[in-house]
């Protein structure tokens, strides 16, 4: 017997009652989805654009991830994560940032660095609070504090200054309303690095106005230029500090999807407590993969550091060499050069080149309007590709 058909509405939207929230309708597609949308309709692209490692994870990692399913170990892990891996993130923090945190009760695994991102600002902010946002910046920041109920007001910083902002530029954005700060440094997309008197300068801000930083420190393990200073390592700053990590790119682990925050007990609690009722749990796989990772991974993380460095060596002489201004990225691993002079929007030049020479690149906007004149240029790539993108550059650069 055949089912009666169900009734539907025929006018399911009004004017007054729309099916998708309002902030949500207003929030841009994010800027490099979009190009990458037309990346995925060629073939034969060199992309310089993907910000993941093009290491595939160590197989020893691997291993310990498939040995958990194959020994049934696939049940939910408690919300915070597996007390295992808390353990040894916090001796891993311990030994790379100099800070100590207790297991149980200030560090929380999370889905991936963005998820930790997302509950942090859903912990903290209020409607209408203000969130400091570093321009350019991951596009991902403005949105999470925006679909949280916050406000984010961006502080415009530039190559001269190594797209660090200076105290001014940090006092003059700070309102009574302004409750959080979030940082990048190794950076992306710029590859921007901290000295340690910056770093302690922004903390001192941080206190002195009583907020809170979130600073995500996904490619400390990525420093080029000796071990990058953190924010964890300032005892003074401990209360006030979200530290946001992850094991996506140092362990290229992104398709894991997991990370980590810490920060003090009713922070965390906080974050934890949206976790528990949105996510559960990380990958309970997942998180016995990432503690092999952290207690023999080391050496893995060193090849490709060494590689990152060789292949950041060479495209940054060369965009020079091409008149393509380019800072020297001190970690992460990618270089943001200057594409001003050749007269172009940074839209129009990723969008060129692509056309012209099948080579994908970002334009600097998908990261803030400080990024226009700029393109991001991953050098997560080999370096026989990236041989063959500068040659292919420079021919779109003649033409």
């Amino acid at each position: 017997m055949s089912a009666t058909p169900l009734q539907t509405v025929k006018q399911p939207c009004t004017t007054t009652q729309q099916r998708v929230n309002a902030v949500v309708q207003a929030m841009p597609p994010s800027g490099i989805r979009k190009f990458f949308d037309l990346v995925m309709a060629r073939s034969g692209v060199i992309s310089l654009g993907v910000g993941e490692p093009d290491f595939v994870t160590p197989w020893h990692i691997c291993e310990a991830g498939i040995n958990s399913i194959e020994t049934g170990r696939t049940t939910y892990s408690p919300n915070n994560g597996l007390p295992a891996l808390r353990d040894q993130i916090a001796l891993y923090l311990k030994e790379k940032h100099h800070a100590d945190y207790s297991p149980k009760s200030q560090i929380v695994i999370t889905a991936g660095g963005s998820e930790a991102i997302d509950v942090a600002f859903r912990a903290i902010l209020e409607p209408g609070d203000e969130a400091i946002v570093i321009d350019p910046s991951f596009v991902a920041y403005a949105p999470l504090a925006v679909f949280a109920g916050g406000k984010t007001v961006r502080i415009p910083t530039t190559a001269e200054t190594g797209f660090v902002p200076n105290l001014k530029q940090l006092n003059d954005a700070c309102t009574e309303r302004t409750k959080a700060i979030i940082v990048n440094y190794p950076n992306n997309p710029t590859g921007a690095g901290l000295s340690e008197e910056q770093m302690r300068e922004i903390a001192q801000f941080v206190l002195d106005k009583n907020l809170i930083l979130l600073s995500d420190e996904i490619y400390h393990p990525l420093s080029y230029e000796g071990e990058a200073p953190t924010f964890a390592s300032i005892p003074e700053l401990k209360n006030n500090l979200i530290l946001i990590h992850g094991f996506s790119k140092a362990w290229a682990m992104t398709g894991w999807r997991l990370g980590f925050a810490a920060g003090p007990d009713d922070l965390i609690d906080g974050m934890n407590k949206i976790h528990q009722y949105s996510i559960m749990c990380a990958s309970t796989n997942a998180q016995f993969a990432a503690i092999e990772a952290l207690k023999h991974g080391a050496e893995q993380v060193e090849e490709m550091r060494k590689e990152y460095d060789a292949r950041r060596r060479f495209i940054v002489h060369h965009f020079n060499r091409l008149g393509l201004d380019c800072i020297t990225p001190k970690g992460a691993f990618y270089a943001f050069p200057s594409i001003q002079k050749t007269g172009l929007t940074s839209d129009e030049f990723a969008h060129r080149l692509l056309e012209e020479q099948n080579i994908a690149v970002v334009p600097g906007t998908a990261f803030g309007e400080c990024g226009e004149g700029y393109i991001r240029c991953s050098y997560a790539s080999s370096l026989k590709n990236l041989r063959t993108a500068v040659q292919r550059i420079e021919a779109f650069l003649k033409d």
